[in-house]
């Protein structure tokens, strides 16, 4: 097996596997020109990109000679082998940026308890800082769950999984939470401000929910405590 067969192999099967020289120049221009390529990959990958790019337009398919014929193999053989390392280190960083929609909760190693999220809350706004006020606010709400066991403490969890397990746990207040975890997620890791008026909400729906007993009867989500 030859080592162009061997990268050939690694691409899906609708790609070209004998491809020509200029075939081969095109597909590696076109395919290292899509935007994600530029979005998500490091400086080391760009600057080769970059100087591959410039090579493979310098090439003049009409200018080769008899003595240039050997050059289309290397050609062909460098898009395969630089295609297949741009998929290998690009797309799982351009999958991750993309799936990450909500970020989480607690900052690491937090173990404070809701009574002092709730403090850190009231302290914001007396102050007039409503997008710490809500920060906190939403905190204290996901705290009190875990301490009261409706939900088991989850390192890493992110607002709308806390919003979809507290929904299960709490089913008429699901809509609510879910509207309380996507202003958190603006406010905490957008650049969205809050106001007095939803941090009055946040903090009823804390208020509301920590004098409730859970009634389990939403979507079930994962990471439920089993009830008692």
């Amino acid at each position: 097996m030859t080592v162009l067969s061997v990268f050939t192999a690694a691409l899906p099967a609708a790609t070209p596997v004998d491809p020509d020289r200029d075939e081969a120049r095109r597909w590696a221009v076109e395919e290292l020109s899509k935007p994600q390529y530029a979005e998500a990959k490091p400086n080391w990958f760009d600057q080769l990109v970059h100087d591959f790019l410039e090579w493979l337009r310098s090439l003049n398919s009409g200018d080769a000679g008899p003595g240039q014929d050997w050059t289309w193999p290397l050609v062909t053989l460098l898009a395969v082998a630089l295609v297949v390392t741009a998929i290998i280190v690009v797309r799982p960083r351009f999958n991750t940026a993309r799936k990450r929609t909500s970020a989480a909760v607690f900052d690491e190693e937090s173990v404070l308890d809701a009574g002092t999220f709730r403090s850190r809350a009231a302290a914001a706004a007396a102050r007039g800082d409503w997008s710490t006020a809500v920060v906190e606010q939403f905190r204290a709400l996901v705290r009190s769950a875990e301490d009261r066991t409706v939900i088991d403490p989850q390192a890493g969890r992110t607002a709308d999984e806390a919003a979809m397990q507290l929904g299960r746990a709490f089913s008429a207040g699901q809509i609510r939470l879910d509207a309380a975890a996507k202003l958190f997620d603006a406010v905490k890791y957008g650049r969205a401000t809050a106001d007095s008026g939803q941090y009055d909400t946040v903090r009823a729906l804390d208020s509301e929910l920590d004098k409730i007993k859970p009634d389990y009867r939403g979507k079930p989500a994962p990471g439920l405590a089993v009830p008692r």
